[in-house]
């Protein structure tokens, strides 16, 4: 939702150029974030915070670039001690790292990518749901065919909201993580990908389906997916889920529904990614992974979108379930583009444990307000 808009990189023919036609980019957030917690104290912050990024030029295809993120409390509008939420700047009250810095090289449909940058597959992605996302230490390599494009690279460590803010820049495995994919979007979509997490589990992930506009008013959208994990060195990471999307749009008006399960055997536990996850059923807190240990689970969800003009509305309920846990949440959302480059957006989110009579740490009330300004 606050992705920050990528500037097209100017091409130079001489290397003083590459820092004369550079560009500078930049995001500014503040964020509020509170939980109504039902089993144990109220949380609360609000910070502000964003990024700054600083690109050369394109010289013969190689240019560079390095961005700062960082997220301050505002200490009069943020708990403290056990009412203190550490989503947004971490349990200190601030953060700041050099989240992006790498190298660049282009030639023709074959791209190149060495150091600290954002990532977008389906088990490492930015994930942007608070003020600093997640940015990966990799070397990428991109080919791009006919409608195809073909990925493969080296993932060593990472950093972000879903990385945990206390101790950035964590191992995406024992010794990192190697990975390939394909995809394809032209109507007919698909995603094919391998995962070798070092010391964890080797993934195989697919999901494929197609989107078909009935009429100019009427889309229809079909997906389903498929992700397969073998542990390794007795990791415990092993599971089998698959699920599907269904999704109709008539004017406007989106209606979707998704279904995940997951085939978990006892001391085993499933895993949908460093950021975010990919499943079809993942919600504002909830996700399958949170249930699927030691045990088969299941998701559904069911959510209606709907955009006018500048305002956009969201709703969604999921059930999710297994032999030990069963928990509900509702995702209630709304954004308004204010203009090009600012929005407003906020989120009311009910998690309730329905399986156990008496409160626990899944029943609570969230509530998250943002402001974003891109220049």
């Amino acid at each position: 939702m606050t992705k920050l808009e990528v500037k097209e990189v100017s091409q130079v023919e001489d290397f003083a150029s590459m820092f004369i036609n550079a560009k500078i980019s930049a995001q500014a957030k503040v964020m509020y974030g509170a939980y109504d917690n039902k089993s144990s104290d109220d949380t609360y912050a609000t910070a502000v915070g964003g990024l700054i990024k600083y690109e050369l030029a394109s010289f013969y295809g190689l240019n560079a670039a390095v961005a700062f993120y960082g997220a301050q409390d505002i200490s009069f509008i943020t708990g403290s001690g056990v009412n203190h939420n550490n989503e947004l700047s971490s349990s200190s009250g601030s953060y700041t790292q050099m989240a992006e810095a790498y190298i660049n090289y282009k030639y023709e449909n074959f791209n190149f990518r060495v150091g600290r940058q954002p990532l977008s597959t389906p088990l490492a992605d930015s994930d942007d749901v608070r003020i600093i996302q997640n940015t990966f230490e990799a070397y990428i390599a991109t080919y791009t065919l006919s409608g195809f494009e073909f990925m493969a690279g080296s993932i060593q460590n990472w950093q972000g909201f879903d990385a945990g803010l206390d101790d950035p820049w964590q191992k995406t495995g024992d010794n990192g993580t190697y990975f390939s994919g394909v995809t394809y979007k032209d109507g007919l979509e698909f995603n094919l990908w391998y995962y070798n997490i070092t010391g964890k589990t080797n993934a195989f992930y697919f999901d494929g389906g197609f989107e078909y506009p009935i009429n100019k008013e009427i889309i229809l959208h079909t997906m389903v997916q498929y992700l397969d994990e073998s542990a390794l060195n007795n990791s415990g990471i092993q599971a089998t889920i698959y699920g599907a999307l269904f999704e109709l749009v008539i004017h406007g008006l989106g209606i979707n529904i998704a279904y995940d399960k997951a085939l978990v055997n006892n001391n085993k536990v499933s895993f949908s990614g460093t950021g975010g996850g990919t499943l079809f059923t993942g919600m504002d807190t909830m996700s399958l992974d949170v249930i699927a240990i030691n045990t088969d689970a299941e998701a559904l969800v069911g959510g209606i979108v709907y955009d006018i003009n500048r305002l956009g509305f969201l709703y969604a309920y999921g059930d999710f379930s297994s032999k030990n846990e069963h928990l509900s949440e509702h995702n209630l959302g709304m954004t308004y583009d204010v203009s090009d480059d600012l929005l407003l957006a906020g989120i009311y989110t009910q998690q309730e444990d329905i399986k156990h009579k008496n409160k626990t740490n899944f029943d609570f009330d969230r509530f998250e307000l943002l402001l974003n300004y891109d220049f």
